[in-house]
């Protein structure tokens, strides 16, 4: 009898630890649920951007012409306002990015005319040039330094004039050539970046004098443009 009743309570006392496990199971988890986190988002050149620029430019080519009366005449070399818009589309895969960027400038870059007497003859420093270029560098997230490339084109105005001897002649034509630079740009915020740009500008300019091919004409159109400019990328 005594054995029996110790079966029974040995029973109970398991059915009731059971029991207890298993309410337990069914009670709310007591732990906290894991941190969520937002990620931020990752800033990219890619896309589409369009913006304006302004700076300064100035003339490093040679301008002249020989005059029978008064021998070689150079033309002057001056520097003045250049300002425009821009557009273009940039490309980045990991830290590379590789684009193609369009401008068009007006550009007081200085008289470039190479005619003896006042500056009536000499021409007008008014004008302008643009370019089709390609860009590539290094992104470091929101700095790109980069460099660029391509065709220039333009009229800088000062390639006109006029000698007793020689005749008129005039530049009020477009002329084609090439250009090399390089800048940095900063994303200020994921839309706008600005940047400081350097280029260098080479335009096969032309004369029209009637004897030009005689006596040694050069309308050697060249000049540097340093600007900054604003660009609003659009998403």
């Amino acid at each position: 009898m005594r054995h029996s009743a110790l079966g029974l309570l040995a029973a109970t006392a398991a059915l009731a630890i059971a029991a207890s496990t298993a309410h337990a199971a069914d009670l709310p988890s007591r732990y906290s649920p894991a941190p969520a986190y937002n990620a931020l988002p990752i800033f990219t050149w890619t896309g589409f951007y369009a913006g304006l620029n302004a700076g300064y430019g100035w003339n490093v080519g040679d301008s002249r012409y020989y005059d029978p009366a008064f021998g070689t005449v150079r033309g002057s070399r001056g520097g003045g306002f250049v300002g425009g818009a821009q557009a273009g589309y940039n490309y980045q895969f990991g830290m590379f990015v590789a684009g193609v960027e369009t401008d068009l400038q007006y550009a007081a870059v200085g008289n470039k005319g190479a005619s003896y007497g006042t500056t009536y003859y000499d021409g007008d420093s008014d004008g302008f040039f643009g370019t089709i270029r390609a860009r590539a560098g290094v992104a470091f997230d929101r700095a790109f330094i980069y460099g660029t490339g391509g065709f220039a084109y333009g009229d800088i105005g000062g390639n006109r004039g006029y000698d007793p001897v020689l005749g008129h002649h005039t530049g009020d034509e477009t002329n084609w050539g090439w250009t090399l630079g390089g800048g940095v740009e900063y994303a200020l915020t994921n839309n706008f970046t600005a940047k400081v740009e350097g280029l260098y500008v080479d335009l096969d300019t032309k004369d029209n004098y009637v004897l030009g091919g005689r006596v040694n004409v050069n309308r050697d159109a060249e000049f540097g443009v340093i600007r900054a400019g604003l660009n609003y990328k659009f998403n």
